[in-house]
């Protein structure tokens, strides 16, 4: 159920008489589900549309241009999806109390998937629900496959109808729906042999299925009480990746994306940006690190200060080397510039937790006070905060650190290597 809560003046919408409070009920006899609903006929030429007025229902016929809109403004009455399995790598149930609220609820929605590029594993679908996926052509969709093998993901998602992915990957890949796919994998279950048996079956979609991320599972000190994981060090990394490369040789394109992780642990050489195509996966670790060294090198030509700088850029400990390794370049390259990299270990979820993205406030803050006197500036990276505001994972904002470590110069980089620069040669 859609409640319009706005109806600008001379719009398409206002010219059919839809008003402020009227409630829109279905589209082409469809009910009206969620905003996707509204959206997916909006963008149609033709469709009729229920619509409740107080006691009265009546059907309005819209008839407009492809590209036109109605500009209806609406309150949609939607609850999220939530997560119905109890996987036994988990990243919620490995969070200690007292974190914002937000972080615990286990969203599993796919309309949130199509929308902002959430994982989804399906597994709270039905028939009707996947039809409706097809039909609104929710397109691509990203989901946390694991495993294609129907008894080991009951398993791992300890969920009994977990099994279903192998036909509902089957169903969206035939009817067109772009899929990005992943496996967090879990040393000795769904790693080697099992995920080549899963590659080989997400690849028979191919372009449909776009491609299959392959992460570490992450591992913090708050596991009492749940499944033993053992973590995965160099050895097993370096074994790992070989298996994804002959992966991808045999199917001729890079189609299994390891995560960065693994080549920091193996000390691997990192695949070119290109490897990466339009980094579709970079939200979920998968070729940050060589576009932020592409877009590095990019920018590090054009840099020039107009008076010297020390800047001191903080790191989770499994890129610090990297990081560390281009402040060097930098400093030889832009006169005036005296950057270093800060490795910071994660004591909030444990130093197992080596990625940067994972830090809290509280550390950051305990790392960067001694340095006060001895930078000029402090550049944090975009990935330790909320996507559209400056808060850490344990709550402390931006405003709250500078107070707290008494540096008024701390500034967030929210965009690679390029916002490094444009950060660095801005005079503050």
């Amino acid at each position: 159920m859609l409640k319009v809560c706005a109806v600008p003046k001379g719009s398409i919408g206002d010219q059919l008489h839809i008003k402020k409070g009227d409630i829109l009920l279905s589209f082409d006899g469809y009910p009206a589900v969620d905003e996707m609903d509204y959206l997916f006929s909006d963008s149609l030429p033709s469709f009729s549309m229920e619509v409740r007025r107080g006691e009265r229902t009546f059907t309005v016929q819209v008839e407009k241009d492809e590209d036109d809109s109605l500009e209806l403004e609406l309150e949609a009455d939607q609850d999220i999806r939530t997560c119905h399995n109890h996987c036994i790598f988990c990243f919620v149930d490995q969070m200690p109390k007292g974190m914002r609220e937000s972080l615990y609820v286990k969203d599993d929605d796919y309309t949130m998937s199509f929308a902002c590029g959430n994982f989804v594993t399906l597994t709270n679908l039905n028939d009707a629900d996947l039809d409706r996926i097809i039909r609104l052509k929710l397109s691509p969709l990203y989901v946390s496959v694991h495993t294609m093998t129907p008894e080991l993901r009951c398993k791992l998602l300890r969920n009994r109808f977990a099994g279903k992915i192998v036909d509902q990957i089957d169903r969206l890949a035939k009817a067109g729906i772009v899929l990005h796919t992943q496996a967090v994998i879990v040393p000795g279950m769904n790693d080697f042999e099992d995920l080549g048996k899963t590659a080989r079956k997400l690849f028979s979609y191919y372009p449909t299925v776009r491609d299959m991320a392959v992460v570490p599972t992450g591992l913090t000190k708050y596991r009492e009480g749940l499944t033993s994981i053992p973590d995965v060090d160099g050895e097993y990394s370096a074994r790992f990746l070989d298996y994804v490369d002959r992966l991808n040789e045999e199917f001729g394109v890079p189609f299994v994306l390891a995560a960065d992780e693994y080549y920091i642990k193996a000390g691997r050489e990192f695949k070119p940006a290109s490897f990466y195509g339009e980094f579709e996966q970079i939200e979920n670790g998968i070729g940050m690190t060589s576009k932020f060294i592409a877009d590095f090198f990019d920018e590090v030509r054009s840099v020039t200060l107009k008076k010297p700088k020390r800047s001191l850029t903080i790191s989770g400990t499994s890129a610090a080397g990297v990081v560390g390794t281009l402040l060097e370049t930098a400093n030889q390259r832009i006169q005036g510039l005296s950057a270093r990299v800060l490795p910071i270990k994660n004591k909030f979820f444990g130093e197992s937790v080596t990625c940067t993205g994972l830090l809290v406030g509280e550390d950051i803050a305990e790392a960067i006070a001694p340095y006060a006197d001895e930078v000029d500036e402090v550049i944090l990276p975009g990935n330790t905060m909320k996507e559209f505001e400056d808060v850490f994972l344990d709550g402390m904002s931006l405003k709250q650190l500078k107070q707290k470590t008494k540096i008024k110069n701390i500034r967030v980089n929210r965009d690679g290597g390029a916002g490094f620069f444009a950060l660095l040669s801005t005079l503050k």
